[in-house]
C-alpha cells in the first residue's frame, strides 16, 4: 500500500489536492482519509468548555487512533473511521466511515506532517503552500457556510489560536515534504505531477525509496 500524506494551513486546498487525485486515478482506488475526523471526543466537557478548546493544535487530534487505523489498512484489515461534528464538537453517535484497504491511501490534514508519529507511515509527504490571505478567506466562506459560525467567532479564532499555531507547527513541516504543490488545487502542474507518481505506483513502476 501506498500512503499519502497532504498537509498545509487551514484553507490551503489540501482536500482540493486530493481529491483532484482521486477523480485523476478513478472511483474505487483510493482510500480518503480526513484527519478531522480525528479530533478527540471530549464527551465530558460541556458544549461551552469544547468551543474553548484549541483545535489548531497537535494535541487536539487522536493520534493513537489514527496510527492505529492506518496500520489496520497497511496489513490489509479494514477500521470504522469516527465522523466529527463541527456544530456540537463532538464525534457523531451513529455514524462512522468504513476505511478498506487498497492500493492508494491519502491522507491529508493540518498536521499529517508536523506529527513524528504518522510520518514514518507516510510514502509521498506533500505540502500545499497557499497565500494567508487567500487561507484565511476561504476559512471564513467555509466556517460560516458550513459550521454556522460568525464573522467574530472566527476572527478571534484565528488570532488566537489558527495563525500562532500555523507559524509554530504547520509551516515549519514544509520542510518534510517531499513534494510543495503552491495555490493548491489551482496549481493543475502540481497535481498532475503528484498524480502521475501515484499512477506509476498503481502499474508496478515505483520510482522512490524501496
Amino acid at each position: 500500500m501506498l500512503i499519502i500524506g497532504i498537509a498545509g494551513g487551514t484553507g490551503s486546498g489540501k482536500t482540493t489536492v486530493a481529491r483532484s487525485v482521486i477523480d485523476r486515478l478513478g472511483p474505487g482506488k483510493v482510500t480518503f482519509i480526513s484527519q478531522d475526523n480525528y479530533y478527540k471526543d471530549n464527551p465530558h466537557l460541556s458544549l461551552e468548555e469544547r468551543e474553548s478548546i484549541n483545535y489548531d493544535h497537535p494535541f487536539a487530534f487522536d493520534t493513537e487512533l489514527l496510527v492505529e487505523h492506518l496500520q489496520l489498512l497497511k496489513s490489509g484489515q479494514r477500521a470504522e473511521a469516527p465522523v466529527y461534528d463541527f456544530t456540537t464538537h463532538a464525534r457523531s453517535k451513529q455514524e462512522t466511515v468504513e476505511l478498506t484497504p487498497g492500493h492508494i491511501t491519502i491522507l491529508e490534514g493540518l498536521h499529517v506532517l508536523s506529527d513524528e508519529n504518522l510520518r514514518p507511515l507516510l510514502d509521498i509527504k506533500v505540502f500545499v503552500d497557499t497565500d494567508p490571505d487567500v487561507r484565511i478567506l476561504r476559512r471564513v466562506v467555509r466556517d460560516i457556510e458550513d459550521r454556522g459560525r460568525t464573522i467574530q467567532s472566527i476572527y478571534d479564532q484565528y488570532l488566537s489560536t489558527v495563525k500562532p499555531m500555523h507559524e509554530a507547527f504547520i509551516e515549519p513541516s514544509k520542510k518534510y515534504a517531499d513534494i510543495i504543490i503552491p495555490e493548491g488545487g489551482e496549481n493543475e502542474v502540481g497535481i498532475q505531477l503528484l498524480s502521475i507518481l501515484t499512477e506509476k505506483y498503481l502499474s508496478g513502476e515505483r520510482t522512490w525509496g524501496s
